[in-house]
Order: C-alpha cells, then structure tokens, then sequence
C-alpha cells in the first residue's frame, strides 16, 4: 500500500492527460505542416490544448495568444525555444493583427468565471465581442483558414421548464438587464457573428459550446463553483457551499473538453453549433460537494454568498447539455463525475505541494 502510494505520488495527471488526447483517433492529418493560432493560450483549457498540438508527431507549427508572457513561459517551458512554438502576449480587447497566416483559429479567451463577471463586466464582454470580431477579421484575410470559437453552455440561459436537456436548437431565456447578463448575451452574440462572417466574408467557422469545465489545469483564481470545492478539496479543506446546491449541471473533464474541440475543429460542419457533454458528467451542486468531500476527507458547510459574489452566481437552477450532435462526429467523453473528480485533486494536490516547495 505505502509503495502503491508513492508510485500515485509520482504520477503527472496533466502529462497523462495530454498523451490521452495526444493519442485519440483523429484526423490529425489535417494539422499536417499548418498553423494554428489560439487565444486564451494560458488558461485552463488553452494551456492543456497547446500541449496537446506540440505533443503531436505532425509539423504543426502552434501560436498561442495570452495576457501573461511570465505565467506562458512557466507554462509552455519545455516548448518556448522550439522554432514550431511562438506566445504572444496580446490583449483580446485590443485590434489583433499578424502577418503570418494561420490555417486554423481557435478563440479560447474568455473571462469565465463568476466574480469577473461583477467585478468587470465591461471587460467581460469586450473580451468576448472585440475579441472575437479581431479574430474573425483576422481569419476572413487568411484565406482557406478554419475559426472555432469556443462558446459555452451559458448560451442557453435558464431552462423555461419545456426541456429536460438542451439541445443545439434550444433557446432559453436570458433576462439582459443584469450585470450578469454581459456573459451569456456576449457569447450569443458572438455565435452571431461567426454566422455573419460565414455570410458576408466566407469565412469557414465551427462552434463548440462547452459544458462547465474542470480539471488539474484550472486556474487557482477560478472563483467558479466547483473549482472552489475543488481547490478546498485538494487543501484538505472543508467544502463551502453557498445555496441549497439543487442547480443540475452538465460537466466536463478538461481533457474531455479538448478532446471535444479538436473534434469540431477536425470534423464540425461549417456553421454548426456542437455541445460537447456526457450524461455521466451530469451532477448536482449538493452532490458534487458532497463527491468532492468525501474523497477528500473533509465535509460540507454552508455559507452565504456576499452580494458582489451572488451577482456573478448563474441564475439557472437546471441546464443539462444533450451532446448526441457530438457523438455522431465519434466524441466520447473518457471521464465519468468521479473519475474525473479524483483526477482533479491529484492533480492539483500535486501542484500545490510544487508551490510549497
């Protein structure tokens, strides 16, 4: 057992996750000798995906976009002095321009976590809307390039009671005038734009619409709930839980989550909207708190949200993903809740001990 223990110790979650999507059956071939330009580069879901591209055999050359050069060199170490590896550090709420072309863009840069959404809600929708205009832009002068924007389960809004699970078609209700509101409206609107430019500009655009992500490459300021539980978890912390914890979410291992952009990227009809989730992700606010102690030994408590935290909270009480549009592109989440779960807190147990070292 101590021996079991000590080889656990000694695992790399995010290296193994990498290898795992690294290793998938995709047309990969498409990637060969192409560039691939990707926004948000630092975060949770860019950071495991730009490994994922430099980890393949194909000459692909990857270009990754973030606000933090420091945090990106820390990051993408054993890659910064490749010649097929290029960090840019932009801000998305700037004109973005290049001259190097790109065959594929991949817009991952988002404010997507709740306190940002009230402490800065100009620049969550600038990040979205400037962003995302800058990059289609960008796309439209890169001719025979393909854009994925990745939007999210926000989309949908709050359920209106007619549907158990939300499919591609369903359009939920969102009440605009809420300083919350800048996110889910922002996101539409910039699924709008991606049909507008395939219009106007012929630009060859896929949309992928993530379920709520995590994983052990989650940023450590991710004020989201489930990243909260899970950074109390891996401190050896009790759970905080700040309602009743009867919202009912669909989930998505980040692996999962990369796994499912690469499959619209690679395969996604032009045009098209694909929510990338698995039933067996699907979990309650309560029950995941609870999943979450128990196998970190610690327990739930319940506290109130202060109101600058309550306004970034979604309001939705039931938004689960149907993602069968995927799955006939041949996606497969690897990653039930519970697996998923104790890959997360290994993983960043793993990180906080670096830290502490």
């Amino acid at each position: 057992m101590v021996q079991e223990k000590k080889e656990m110790g000694q695992r790399n979650v995010i290296e193994e996750d990498i290898k795992f999507v690294a290793g998938l059956s995709l047309p990969w071939e498409k990637l060969e000798g192409k560039t691939v330009l990707l926004s948000g580069a630092s975060g949770m879901i860019g950071s495991l995906l730009v490994s994922v591209l430099m980890e393949r055999p194909e000459s692909i050359r990857v270009i990754g976009i973030g606000r933090d050069i420091e945090k990106a060199r820390t990051r993408f170490g054993k890659y910064w002095d490749r010649p097929d590896f290029l960090f840019l550090a932009r801000d998305m709420n700037q004109p973005f321009s290049m001259e190097e072309k790109a065959d594929f863009i991949i817009h991952a840069a988002s404010n997507t976590h709740p306190a940002a959404y009230s402490s800065d809600p100009i620049g969550t929708m600038t990040t979205n809307l400037l962003g995302t205009i800058s990059l289609l832009e960008y796309a439209a002068s890169c001719i025979g390039s393909r854009f994925l924007l990745a939007s999210s389960v926000e989309v949908y809004g709050e359920n209106r009671g007619d549907r158990e699970y939300f499919d591609e078609s369903y359009c939920g209700y969102i009440d605009c005038n809420t300083v919350r509101a800048g996110y889910p409206e922002s996101k539409r609107a910039c699924e709008a734009l991606c049909q507008a430019f395939i219009r106007q500009k012929g630009v060859d655009a896929v949309i992928a619409r993530l379920s709520r992500t995590y994983g052990p490459t989650m940023l450590l300021s991710d004020t989201k709930a489930v990243s909260q539980f899970l950074k109390k978890g891996a401190a050896g912390e009790d759970i905080v839980l700040k309602s009743a914890g009867n919202q009912l979410y669909s989930y998505s291992y980040a692996a999962d989550a990369v796994s499912g952009l690469l499959t619209v990227l690679l395969k996604g009809a032009c045009g098209e909207a694909y929510n990338i989730a698995d039933p067996n992700s699907d979990i309650t606010l309560k029950d995941l708190s609870a999943m979450i102690a128990r196998k970190s030994g610690g327990k739930v408590v319940f506290e109130l949200p202060d109101e600058k935290e309550a306004a970034g909270y979604s309001k939705a009480t039931k938004a689960l993903m149907d993602g069968s549009k995927l799955k006939e592109l041949g996606w497969q989440a690897a990653w039930d809740m519970e697996k998923g779960i104790e890959r997360t807190l290994e993983g960043l147990r793993a990180r906080l001990e670096k830290e502490r070292q």
